[in-house]
């Protein structure tokens, strides 16, 4: 993760996340045989990522993959990563355990979990599937702006038109009256077959709001809401497929599109599949975590920051590194992409400013908070609140790290704006340098019970419920 402040690096082995701590360098095994076996190809066709060498030409990468019985998608040279597509079963094992993987095909042999886990917003805290209008007492309310001072940022900055965002999500309805203005159909595209596709069909929403919302909350400009930074522009990039899953190779396409198309800032609410959490001694995760950690490398190099939801399971994400000693057998465990080392990772609080009680946590991972709100009061006394942002055909309220991200995405956004000419890594320590800390909480007993529901450790200025603190618009602006 980033460099941790003074007060994290006292209690500092801990940053075991990063990608690069996780992931021994792969050997580049070739086929055993590069001669064009005998195919079998009445089997079910799924998709696969191919590690090579970074630099590999496309005429090498799909030759390779041909006579393993596979048809290339698309190669990217600059990572040495190819998605291709193969009847055969025998396809992964031609190739190696090291090099080649299908989340599709390990999708179809697994339980995983729910479309909405994944996707970093509550499905019991959700309103449903139909948007209700606003009313006028709820739109003047505004309560995450608020939190993250955006209404006073407004009165010094929207946020440059120059800069581009980029909603790595389910897609944007661009035909929303409140982001009409915001979505850039020549930035966006589709990514559900690892290949960018640029067609309006490919990056708009079908049967998932999630995208909407999220990107609502960054940019909307409108009767209902206003979002972070209303002035910047929005790319609609699809990595969410109609069950709601996101395969490595999308987020893979996503992140490379993102580099292209010269975006400043990603936002990514969800974790990738086919696993909840990524464990690398899972089959496959190695070339998955290896796939995606360079496609985010090469984004960052190419100047895009990259921000991401915690999740939604309430764990201990650090204490999900358990590292193997004398008789027993650790493991490695990160969501991704919110642990790898070039991401700014977001917790979620709720409107009284305490941890929302879903959201995960962990010193070393969570860089910042934002508002993800809650459905039930943090002290269980009342009703809570979540967050209000554009659904198609109008407006909803959600609760997740899904929302918190974006408000991170949003700040970014207005500090990209003052400083066009930043690096990732620049913006990433403004942004924790501008948060406002908050302490970990004296009791987090959130069911009264006499029992904490989560340990909070670090100081005030640097923990783990809240990273360096809540994100604040206001003071991007006036840096």
């Amino acid at each position: 993760m980033p460099l941790l402040s003074p007060a994290a690096a006292a209690v500092a082995g801990v940053a075991l996340l990063a990608a690069g701590q996780l992931a021994a360098p792969l050997k580049m095994t070739p086929p055993a045989d590069l001669r064009q076996p005998s195919c079998h190809d009445d089997g079910e066709a799924y998709r696969y990522l191919v590690l090579f060498e970074p630099g590999t030409p496309d005429d090498a990468a799909e030759a390779e993959i041909e006579a393993a019985c596979g048809t290339t998608t698309v190669n990217y040279p600059e990572i040495g990563v190819a998605v291709a597509v193969s009847a055969d079963d025998r396809f992964d094992t031609w190739f190696g355990p090291d090099r080649a993987f299908s989340a599709q095909r390990a999708t179809a042999t697994r339980a995983t979990s729910t479309p909405s886990t994944r996707l970093g917003s509550q499905a019991a805290e959700q309103l449903g599937p139909d948007a209700r209008p606003l009313d006028p007492e709820v739109r003047a309310e505004g309560w995450s702006l608020r939190q993250v001072r955006g209404d006073l940022a407004h009165r010094l900055d929207l946020g440059s038109a120059d800069v581009l965002i980029g909603v790595l999500d389910s897609g944007i309805d661009g035909g929303h009256p409140a982001l009409a203005d915001a979505v850039d159909p020549g930035a966006s595209a589709g990514c559900l077959s690892g290949a960018p596709d640029v067609s309006t069909a490919a990056w708009t929403p079908t049967n998932s709001a999630h995208g909407t919302h999220v990107a609502g909350i960054i940019s909307s400009n409108g009767a209902g809401m206003t979002g972070v930074a209303p002035g910047v522009r929005l790319a609609a990039v699809r990595v969410v497929d109609e069950a709601g899953l996101i395969y490595p190779e999308y987020a893979v396409c996503g992140y490379l599109w993102a580099a292209e198309q010269g975006v400043d800032v990603t936002n990514n609410s969800y974790i990738i599949d086919p696993w909840h959490l990524d464990c690398e001694q899972e089959p496959g995760a190695q070339v998955a975590t290896e796939a995606v950690r360079r496609a985010m490398g090469h984004a960052t190099d190419a100047g895009v920051l990259a921000v991401a939801a915690a999740g939604n399971d309430a764990v201990d994400l650090l204490a999900l590194t358990d590292r193997p000693s004398a008789g027993s057998s650790g493991r490695d465990c990160l969501p991704l992409p919110a642990g790898l080392s070039d991401v700014v990772t977001v917790s979620a609080v709720a409107a009284d400013g305490t941890k929302a009680r879903y959201s995960s946590y962990g010193l070393g991972v969570v860089d910042l908070a934002a508002p993800g709100g809650d459905r039930r009061h943090p002290a269980g006394i009342g009703p809570g609140r979540c967050v209000r942002s554009t659904v198609p055909g109008g407006y909803e309220d959600r609760c997740g790290t899904s929302m918190a991200a974006p408000h991170v995405a949003g700040v970014a956004a207005l500090l990209v704006s003052q400083r066009p000419d930043a690096s990732p890594a620049e913006l990433r320590s403004v942004l924790r340098h501008q948060a406002n800390p908050l302490s970990c909480p004296e009791e987090y007993d959130l069911n009264l019970d006499g029992t904490p529901d989560a340990d909070c450790v670090g100081a005030k200025s640097y923990n783990s419920f809240y990273g360096a603190g809540l994100v604040d618009a206001l003071r991007a602006v006036r840096n």
